[in-house]
């Protein structure tokens, strides 16, 4: 899956394919209060909708019946994050409702953060470094505290009595060994069997994987995205697919998706919108894959509208096997003044492509249907909320992105919420090597994040090709950091280009080094604040940015092209050749890009597993400690708008309202009363 997330170096601000403001002004509300709470290792802001009142009523009505869809699936994700998360979730909330004790005291209140991290992680995993979450409060107050509850509060099973509910769910919330891991990584495990994702059930990683072997055609030119929508189990000895439809798994809440997907295509804005969202509602109902690419195409080529959506099995991060899709949606309108950068570098794709440092057999030679725009979030969901990426490109399949094009868009609102949520917090000061550094990401940071993200998204993820019957799978569980690491460096090669001065991105040929100096002091040492001790590198977007980062200091460790140097007792990133430096991002595309093409998967293990997975204890012990200071939250995610719609007296919808005054618990209970669609015990 294609996506950038913000990456948490100077001010949250100064990202690698992260960034700072786009030209989505707020001008009109200076005065809009993005911080709601912190706790734990979280943040929790707000995002402001600027241009929404100005949409037309239709739009606006499309808007809200796409916003109901994309709220609908909320369970979808649950569930695919571990089996119990359902039943576990709305345990606590029974508890946190209804608790007639003293809610001051220790305990509740760490029973009250772990549900606030269980709602933000979307179950009881991290959401980043998925591991399990330890809980604060101990197994015999949660015990007695549920004696207090309401017993028709609480996910109680057929016949099931309060105590054989504890004994089935306390291990899970209690015991570290069992179902430690959402996904493990760990090479020479059995990657299933370990993993907790509900993406599975009774299977081996060899079974899946010679499951699914037996059903590709490598002759196939256009493949289907085997196993995307369904759990593959096995029954009585044999192994199959319980396939995500309406009438099949997760039908309850498809079913409340496809009928505010009816309403909305009864207000779409042009017959190749309305044709998109057709076909979206007979491959929810049918769960046929060919089905799902056939809407993918159209929704590729539906370039007339102003509102856009994604709805559906999106990500593969969450399968250790990179195969399976969460359930995700985002609901968005083009910021048009904006996007004027964006279409500036996709009109000029085939160039990029041309001048790619990599392998001439790996590149394109006619670039099709590049398309890029930012954006406007009008709600987040599933895999995009709360935490969320800012910039995202669709479709995956590489054949339809070859033959039919693919859409990038930049968050705009999403980057300018992280930018002035961030403002003054000190990371910078405390990191960032010297005044010269500072200078630079003080006046190119956000400019320079910025054209990172567009070419990480617009052209990074729709370069190059696979070489003729390459598996698109062939990577297996390294694909989703080997794709990471491309799109970067493609984006950091051609950030320094000066192409991007001739085209007036960038002001001048020394920009670029405030994007070379964040991403590589964000992947040597700073995201490391996310990682806990002892912990290695889990996550795929945070292993490419390691990957690059270590994979060029340690090449140029003979010409110190970059150094880590010690002054009084603080460790920093030193770049002392910005050129070279450059040809050592080249370099590593024509290898990442290689390995790509080839599907090369013993090359990608041995990049992964060398550069990206492990942590140095003793930088990692100083990272954290300069970091505690600053009393900052690593992770950011998002309470959405509330939209209302405002009918007459004959219930036609004559506005809609949006606010932004719900608070972080009230939204998560609101949405656990009106969009819980999946019965609480696994079919």
């Amino acid at each position: 899956m294609n996506r950038s997330f913000a990456t948490w170096t100077a001010a949250c601000a100064l990202c690698a394919a992260c960034g700072g403001s786009v030209s989505n002004s707020l001008t009109d509300t200076d005065k809009f209060d993005y911080n709601v709470e912190q706790f734990a290792d979280l943040q929790i802001l707000r995002y402001h909708v600027p241009g929404f009142e100005s949409l037309s009523l239709q739009q606006k009505e499309l808007v809200y019946y796409l916003t109901e869809a994309a709220l609908q699936g909320r369970d979808i994700l649950f569930d695919q994050n571990g089996k119990y998360n359902l039943r576990i979730r709305k345990l606590l909330e029974a508890v946190y409702t209804g608790y007639q004790g003293d809610r001051t005291a220790e305990e509740f209140k760490a029973l009250e953060t772990y549900l606030k991290r269980v709602w933000f992680a979307n179950g009881i995993y991290h959401h980043y470094g998925c591991e399990k979450f330890v809980p604060g409060f101990t197994a015999e107050f949660l015990r007695k505290a549920l004696e207090e509850v309401d017993t028709k509060a609480l996910p109680l099973a057929e016949g099931q009595q309060l105590a054989q509910l504890c004994d089935e769910l306390f291990p899970v919330i209690f015991d570290p060994k069992v179902m430690p891991k959402r996904v493990n990584q760990a090479d020479g495990e059995d990657l299933v069997l370990t993993s907790a994702c509900n993406y599975y059930e009774g299977v081996t990683q060899a079974e899946a994987e010679a499951f699914y072997g037996a059903m590709k055609d490598p002759n196939d030119a256009t493949p289907i995205s085997y196993g995307l929508n369904s759990r593959l189990v096995k029954e009585n000895g044999e192994v199959k697919e319980k396939v995500w439809k309406v009438g099949g798994l997760y039908g309850e809440a498809l079913s409340k998706i496809v009928y505010w997907l009816e309403k909305a295509k009864g207000v779409a804005e042009t017959a190749e919108q309305k044709a998109v969202i057709e076909k979206l509602i007979a491959f929810y109902q049918t769960g046929d894959l060919k089905t799902f690419d056939e809407y993918a195409i159209l929704w590729v080529k539906d370039l007339n509208s102003r509102i856009d959506f994604v709805n559906g099995f999106t990500e593969s991060y969450g399968d250790p096997l990179g195969m399976k899709a969460s359930w995700e949606s985002i609901v968005n309108f083009k910021d048009l003044e904006a996007t004027r950068r964006t279409e500036l570098i996709s009109s000029n794709a085939q160039w990029f492509e041309d001048h790619s440092p990599v392998d001439k057999q790996f590149k394109k030679a006619e670039v099709k249907g590049v398309t890029a725009k930012v954006i406007t979030a009008a709600i987040l969901a599933g895999d995009l909320y709360p935490a969320t990426a800012i910039g995202i490109n669709l479709p995956n399949a590489n054949w339809i992105r070859s033959a039919h094009g693919s859409k990038s868009v930049t968050i705009g609102n999403i980057t300018d919420a992280y930018n002035k949520a961030a403002h003054g917090n000190g990371f910078a000061e405390e990191f960032v090597n010297s005044p010269e550094e500072l200078r630079l990401l003080d006046t190119y940071g956000d400019l320079t994040g910025n054209l990172h993200t567009d070419l990480h998204e617009c052209l990074g993820h729709g370069s190059g090709k696979l070489l003729p019957g390459v598996d698109p799978d062939a990577l297996k569980a390294y694909g989703s950091t080997i794709e990471e690491a491309r799109a970067d460096l493609f984006g950091l090669y051609y950030v320094a280009d000066p192409k991007l001065v001739e085209l007036g991105l960038t002001p001048n040929d020394e920009a670029y080094k405030a994007e070379y100096y964040s991403y590589l002091m964000n992947g040597l040492m700073t995201q490391l604040v996310r990682i806990e001790p002892g912990n290695q590198v889990e996550e795929a977007h945070m292993r490419n940015r390691q990957l690059i980062a270590r994979w060029v200091y340690e090449q140029g460790k003979a010409d110190q092209v970059v150094e880590l140097v010690q002054r009084e007792g603080k460790t920093y990133v030193v770049v002392n050749d910005y050129a070279k430096l450059r040809n050592l991002f080249g370099s590593l595309l024509a290898e990442i890009q290689r390995i790509k093409s080839t599907g090369d998967f013993e090359a990608a293990r041995s990049l992964v597993e060398h550069y990206a997975v492990k942590v140095d204890p003793t930088l990692h012990a100083e990272v954290l400690a300069r970091y505690k200071k600053l009393n900052l939250a690593p992770y950011k995610g998002f309470v959405n708008p509330r939209y209302e719609a405002v009918t007459d007296a004959h219930g036609m919808i004559t506005d809609v309202k949006v606010t932004y005054d719900e608070g972080y618990a009230e939204q998560m209970l609101r949405y656990s009363r009106d969009y819980s669609n999946l019965p609480l015990v696994n079919e």
